[in-house]
């Protein structure tokens, strides 16, 4: 059945595709079949529900991607329908792909070094100063490893005969292997039999060759190798986040980093620790403020001299990015007979630079014919919105360009307008033609050789026109599969058995990590205690003295925490607020400083930076919106199962590592200022009936108090299981043990068994507490112990939460 109506599919779009398409042109039709009578068998033959659940899946992996000027990541939109391409054609382009990045590291080569290829007029001086990516201080240094390149990809599109072409090349920085890998691992979730019917080749050797490439590099045998990133606020950050937790690479930012006597080290909770590489994702020219932009704040002061001295290996080496400009393009033919002494075995996109007079006037003259855009990636005063065909301008708009073309012709090229084969995607009325390009990748192995992912992904245009200039960023993407002819050996990036040394450390721990997960602690749990004052505020009774209605001085106090708390501090500013519209602002308006709605968005900024240490589920709960129910107490209640999956995922799921501890003593030192501040409000002499009631639900602690004292409420026992009990897991006592375990075990700078300011502020807030009683419970004492709290906070940051505008330590300083 499921093959009868693939074949249907397969027919009735083969009717409807044009020439070229990849389909309709396949010379191996039975892999098409194939994959759709999978897809069929996966999707009950309902192309939507195929589409859904793919979605679905890339939703769940936490594929996402941001655009320029965006806060927020969009859904990685993911085609159910992978492109398949027969193995035999495949390596004919990784062959080219091969060529080209050779090509590219002899460019490099020459142009950071002897600049031969200038001297002899076969690269003009003004193509390579024209580009804002030639780095002047990289002039004559040798990367260490002897390699520019270490990471490519190439952007290529399939033609109507069949050739494909060469449309950009990315040798700055790369992007895109990880949402190729996300791809497959969603495509595979969902059609699990596609990959054992087709012999579709694997991804996990590649990404084996991008560590194992870098690490060759390295003067260690064990380097430890970072991921350097802008921060969470790059459009790519999700993909480099996943990148990093797959290959097990440190994702580290500038300020993480600092560079001591040439050798460039990690700020990490136990000191400084030395990074060998880094796969670098900063633009280059803010790697290093002493080098190139000194205004740059995520650079590291000092890089490039570490990079001078052979101590680290970045990849790809900054200044790559001249290569990428278009104006190159125009004489890559030429330079790989030179080279290489081979043609392209995969042609550029036809491109005439109008820096030289012959080929300009060339240009002028076919100006209809001829997509013109910038020579260097910046747009110049005739293309002031980027590249145009030249027959869609106005006629003002051509008088413009002419003049600023005769006035700087280096800053344009010309370039022939490449048509796209088509792929089949789901549309509206089935299976649909639809543009596309491929995203193909290389890397170099523990050799030095050039790999090439067996894959990649396909950008899918939403329009109709196959012409490449129009094709933008796409609106689609697709897995890219090479199906072969024999069955495809299981490959992972788990090592065997004996080639790993077992050990229990959990790895390097950034302070700015650390930090994270410190303050996501702290502002989950304060979200948690305003959440439980809304909920008390709106409960409307509590049960005690036979569910009588609370007494208007407990709800005044409480309506006083609220307040207090920051959490709706503009409700109680306006005339006659009442409780119930106080707990709503604390709950839900963005507006307050402290709502729950407030806080939980600072968790999920503040998660989103160390997003590599926070499991699928974790982060879908912190960035899922905010509830929209009518009711306010509907709205708590969701809030409230949010809060607790947070802390069953942690408490749970999270290994005690030393990332958890700083997780969980965030936690612990916020609830624990939180009783303090509850205990004076409720627990003071003259609390009544309903004040210890209330601080009872506030401290969740009402069924231990009535298994303990079923005949009534005594403020003494209240204040004993709420302040003093260490075996309650809400008691302040409780709180303060288990920050002071947290802080014994985390590790010091030295090694002379001596605590440190931090454990030593602990113990003695543990032992001020021991002393306590709860027939003599101060309340000022309580207001002390609180201030402490917070002193402690601060000196565990002190110690711990090292950041780029720090001095390096003088004292204590690993250098491991």
């Amino acid at each position: 059945m499921s093959e009868t109506i693939a074949s249907d599919w397969l027919r009735g779009y083969c009717a409807i595709a044009p020439r070229g398409d990849v389909v309709r042109d396949t010379v191996n039709p039975r892999m098409w079949q194939a994959m759709l009578t999978e897809v069929a068998v996966a999707s009950g033959g309902d192309l939507p529900l195929a589409r859904a659940r793919i979605q679905r899946q890339a939703d769940e992996i936490g594929t996402g991607f941001r655009l320029p000027g965006e806060g927020d990541d969009r859904k990685w939109p993911l085609s159910p329908l992978p492109l398949m391409i027969d193995a035999q054609e495949w390596q004919g382009i990784a062959d080219g792909v091969v060529q080209r990045a050779n090509l590219m590291e002899l460019l490099l080569a020459d142009i950071y070094g002897p600049q031969r290829l200038t001297e002899g007029g076969l690269l003009p001086a003004a193509v390579i100063n024209g580009s804002s990516h030639f780095l002047r201080p990289m002039m004559g240094l040798e990367p260490p490893g002897g390699w520019h390149l270490h990471f490519f990809a190439v952007d290529i599109g399939r033609g109507p005969d069949g050739e494909w072409r060469v449309i950009e090349d990315h040798t700055r920085t790369p992007t895109g292997a990880g949402y190729a890998l996300e791809n497959r691992l969603a495509v595979s979730r969902v059609f699990d039999q596609l990959q054992s019917r087709l012999h579709i080749a694997r991804l996990a050797p590649f990404f084996a060759d991008v560590r194992a490439g870098i690490a060759a590099s390295c003067r260690r045998s064990d380097p430890r190798i970072g991921l350097l990133t802008p921060g969470r606020y790059n459009q790519s950050y999700a993909e480099q986040a996943h990148l990093a937790r797959y290959l097990g690479l440190l994702l580290v930012e500038g300020e993480d980093l600092a560079v001591h006597e040439n050798q460039l080290y990690l700020r990490t909770i136990e000191g400084l620790k030395r990074v060998d590489a880094l796969w670098r994702r900063v633009d280059p020219r803010l790697l290093d403020p002493l080098a190139f932009d000194s205004r740059s704040r995520i650079g590291v002061p000092g890089l490039i001299d570490a990079m001078a001295a052979g101590n680290v290996v970045i990849a790809n080496s900054p200044g790559a990015g001249v290569l990428e400009s278009p104006a190159i393009a125009a004489f890559l033919p030429r330079l790989s007979v030179r080279l290489t002494g081979e043609d392209l075995r995969i042609p550029n996109i036809a491109t005439w630079w109008c820096g030289q007079d012959r080929q300009r006037d060339q240009v002028i003259e076919r100006l209809d014919r001829f997509i013109i855009a910038p020579a260097f990636r910046t747009n110049p005063r005739g293309l002031p919105h980027g590249a145009r065909i030249g027959g869609e301008m106005s006629a003002t708009e051509r008088v413009a360009l002419i003049d600023d073309i005769y006035r700087r012709g280096i800053d344009y090229v010309g370039q022939e307008t490449v048509h796209l084969s088509t792929l089949p995607t789901v549309g509206a009325n089935g299976l649909e033609p639809r543009p596309f390009t491929i995203r193909v990748f290389a890397t170099r192995d523990a050799h030095g050789a050039w790999r090439v992912m067996p894959g990649g992904f396909a950008r899918i245009g939403l329009e109709d026109d196959i012409r490449a200039a129009v094709m933008g960023e796409g609106a689609f993407s697709a897995d890219v599969c090479i199906v072969g002819t024999q069955p495809v050996a299981p490959v992972t990036l788990v090592a065997a058995t004996d080639a790993v040394a077992i050990r229990r450390n959990p790895g390097t721990l950034p302070s700015r990590v650390a930090d994270n997960l410190f303050w996501l602690g702290r502002y989950l749990e304060r979200a948690e205690g305003v959440l439980a004052l809304v909920r008390a505020s709106i409960g409307g009774s509590v049960d005690v003295d036979g569910g009588a209605a609370i007494a208007a001085a407990t709800l005044k106090r409480l309506e006083a925490m609220l307040v207090g708390s920051g959490a709706a501090t503009k409700r109680a500013g306006r005339p006659n607020p009442t409780i119930v519209a106080l707990a709503r602002a604390a709950l839900s308006d963005g507006d307050e400083t402290y709502s729950v709605r407030a806080l939980l968005s600072h968790a999920r900024d503040i998660g989103e930076g160390s997003r590599e240490r926070l499991s699928t589920d974790v982060w879908h709960l912190l960035e899922a919106p905010f509830p929209t129910a009518e009711r306010t107490g509907q709205r708590a209640s969701e809030m409230h199962q949010r809060f607790a999956a947070l802390a069953g995922l942690s408490a749970e799921n999270m290994g005690r590592t030393a990332g958890w501890r700083f997780l969980d003593c965030g936690r612990r030192i916020e609830r624990a200022a939180t009783v303090c501040r509850l205990l004076r409000a409720f627990s003071g002499p003259d609390a009544s009936a309903d004040d210890l009631a209330m601080l009872l639900e506030l401290t969740n602690s009402q069924i231990g108090y009535r298994q303990r004292y079923p005949t009534g409420v005594s403020a003494a026992a209240v204040r004993d299981l709420v302040a003093l009990d260490a075996g309650n897991p809400r008691s302040l006592a409780f709180q303060v043990a288990a920050i002071a375990a947290h802080l014994d075990i985390l590790p010091r700078l030295s090694d002379d068994g001596m605590a440190e300011d931090q454990q030593s502020a602990a113990a003695a807030i543990a032992a001020f507490v021991a002393t306590l009683s709860a027939a003599s419970l101060d309340l000022h004492e309580i207001q002390g112990l609180e201030n402490r709290l917070f002193a402690l906070s601060d000196a565990i940051a002190n110690r711990f939460f090292l950041r780029g505008g720090a001095p390096l330590r003088a004292t204590g300083m690993t250098l491991a």
